[in-house]
């Protein structure tokens, strides 16, 4: 399994790398501002996203109470890789893969990428992505199915990802400013989970294992998000945001978000960015931070 996961992550960096080096630097105007992510490609324009999550927790609350706990560590890898298909940039097509590496017991957070957690790609996710109103190419919606490659969410007391099947719909507005120096984007994302229902096991040290099914089985998750962007230069960004979560059905959970971060344009083709979010409250759910880096080709 990790070198599934090593082959994908070089093939991907390999793909970028040819595009970003092969294209010689010129003056031509930053795609950070022009490329949000509500903008849609052009037709056989490519869009490839190596973005890294790495969120550790100390403390939780549930049932109303907050505690402090042993520290886990939850590290996503996800590539995403979407082409313009239609002659009137309105229609695009994708994939998105993940790749996940969790630690708990208070290891620190970086004993994600030893990779002896449990780790693995965890999901596959087809994905369409389209521009509802012809006259509004600042408003567009994401469409996706995620396949979980995921047998069994929690082996030892080390939850690796959902293995229920969702439906994600992403919808993605951005107004910029007459000056444009400014740039509000939202997004509204809903996700509707659907498979078998969990079924669980504890060991005598009380830790557990899911048998077969998930947690998240008939949950439905509404998560917007406002981020309001800075242009310092045409090819930089500083940016904050908050996002709020909210899971409803067969397990309530919800939590809200502060964070900021930047952009950097380093080519004509790839973009830098670099997120922190740290979780300020919630209900039911693990509090911690998020630390994100990610990688962007654009040609």
């Amino acid at each position: 399994m990790r070198n599934n996961v090593k082959q994908i992550v070089f093939a991907s960096l390999l793909l970028i790398s040819i595009h970003v080096f092969a294209q010689e630097e010129d003056n031509s105007k930053s795609n950070i501002q022009t490329y949000t992510p509500s903008k849609l490609l052009n037709k056989d324009q490519w869009d490839i996203k190596f973005f890294n999550n790495l969120y550790t927790e100390t403390s939780a609350t549930f049932n109303g109470i907050k505690a402090d706990k042993p520290r886990e560590n939850y590290f996503t890898s996800t590539i995403e890789i979407f082409k313009g298909i239609s002659e009137n940039s309105r229609f695009n097509v994708g994939l998105i893969i993940e790749t996940r590496s969790n630690t708990i017991n208070g290891r620190n957070a970086f004993s994600v990428f030893s990779f002896d957690g449990r780790a693995g790609i965890t999901s596959i996710a087809p994905s369409i992505k389209w521009q509802p109103i012809e006259n509004i190419g600042n408003f567009s919606v994401q469409s996706t199915i995620n396949i979980p490659l995921v047998k069994q969410e929690t082996v030892d007391g080390i939850f690796l990802d959902e293995a229920a099947w969702n439906f994600q719909n992403r919808l993605f507005y951005d107004y910029t400013l007459p000056s444009g120096k400014w740039q509000l984007f939202t997004e509204l994302n809903t996700q509707y989970f659907f498979g078998k229902d969990e079924n669980a096991v504890f060991d005598a040290q009380g830790r557990k294992t899911t048998l077969e099914g998930s947690f998240a089985s008939g949950t439905f998750i509404l998560n917007p998000g406002i981020f309001m962007s800075y242009f310092p230069s045409e090819k930089s960004t500083i940016l904050g945001f908050i996002q709020h979560t909210n899971r409803f059905g067969n397990f309530t959970q919800d939590f809200t978000a502060l964070g900021f971060g930047g952009k950097y344009q380093l080519t004509n083709t790839l973009n830098l960015e670099a997120l922190y979010s740290k979780f300020v409250r919630g209900n039911n759910t693990g509090l911690g931070q998020s630390f994100n880096i990610g990688l962007r080709a654009l040609f």
